[in-house]
């Protein structure tokens, strides 16, 4: 258990799926022991278009009403579900990314909710979760809203999945102490690329043996896994190789995960592959809750307190 002070923050909107979000964040800040944050931010870019109209002020007025009663339907959501949890609220004016933004500073999760779409049952991350999983201080928790027949196991195992990156570090030491904290089992997905060397022996008239290579990707993944596995003894590791990009992997497994791990490599402006194809694939269409683990300036592990 890391014992992190910071508090865990979730964002209020109302929504079934920010609702859904509370429900998580204070599970999660029980087994934390720490104080639940609940923020709801009075979005003025909607409001733009009245700000000078006479009755501005009177609009601004009620939509503060609003965000007060939905941050006491959230409180008492909260209180319900996990009576022990301590509980702040904060009622905001100013824009939901720049505010959330600022709250992630010195937070040890910010959870959000997301909408699902359509008949496809898979959940579509909107543009203000994709900014804040690219820019947050914290990792991001993505918690969907459900129909019955999308609804993930209450148990299950955390999964997540590394590639050769810092950030695939910071994922792999949120998802080991998650597994711990849930006293669960882990799925370790890695994805091997081959197609270079594919190309290679084609060109060289010689057929690779895939068996072979992916025989030592799986050593080289127990490898990289055993301090990890010494740090956490309990936690139970399953290992999985997996040739080409992982996301039809990670998805399977997560319909019947607690938690989907993915690592992002974001740290500056929103520009390009951000998180790479892999993490966009699950951010958009996982059922269960996504986590977002940056790599982060100073480190390959992202800030536990």
């Amino acid at each position: 258990m890391s014992g992190d002070p910071k508090p865990i923050v979730v964002g209020v909107d109302g929504s079934a799926s920010a609702l859904r979000a509370v429900g998580w964040a204070a599970a999660e800040a029980r087994r934390r022991h720490v104080l639940l944050s609940l923020v709801h931010v009075v979005d003025e870019a909607p409001l733009a278009a009245v700000r000078f109209v006479p009755r501005y002020d009177e609009v601004v007025r009620i939509a503060s009403m609003r965000g007060r009663r939905l941050l006491r339907q959230a409180r008492d959501l909260a209180r319900q579900a996990e009576p022990t949890v301590a509980q702040s609220e904060h009622l905001l004016r100013g824009t939901v990314s720049g505010w959330l933004r600022t709250e992630s500073e010195d937070a040890s999760l910010l959870v959000l909710g997301t909408e699902p779409a359509g008949a496809i049952g898979r959940l579509v991350a909107g543009s203000v979760a994709i900014d804040l999983a690219a820019h947050a201080s914290c990792p991001v928790v993505l918690v969907r809203s459900h129909v019955a027949e999308d609804e993930p196991p209450e148990t299950g195992p955390i999964v997540v999945g590394v590639a050769g990156t810092p950030a695939s570090e910071a994922a792999l030491a949120f998802a080991f102490e998650e597994a711990a904290l849930r006293r669960t089992g882990l799925v370790v997905v890695h994805s091997l690329d081959d197609r270079l060397l594919v190309t290679l022996f084609e060109e060289g008239k010689r057929q690779l043996d895939h068996t072979a290579v992916e025989k030592h990707e799986d050593q080289a993944l127990a490898d990289r896994l055993a301090g990890w596995r010494e740090k956490y003894p309990d936690v139970s590791v399953d290992r999985i190789v997996v040739r080409g990009r992982p996301a039809t992997r990670l998805l399977d497994l997560a319909d019947r995960a607690q938690l989907l791990v993915v690592g992002g490599r974001g740290r500056g402006g929103f520009t390009g592959l951000l998180f790479g194809s892999t993490s966009q694939d699950v951010l958009s269409r996982a059922l269960c809750p996504v986590v977002v683990v940056r790599d982060y300036e100073d480190s390959g592990t992202p800030p536990r307190g």
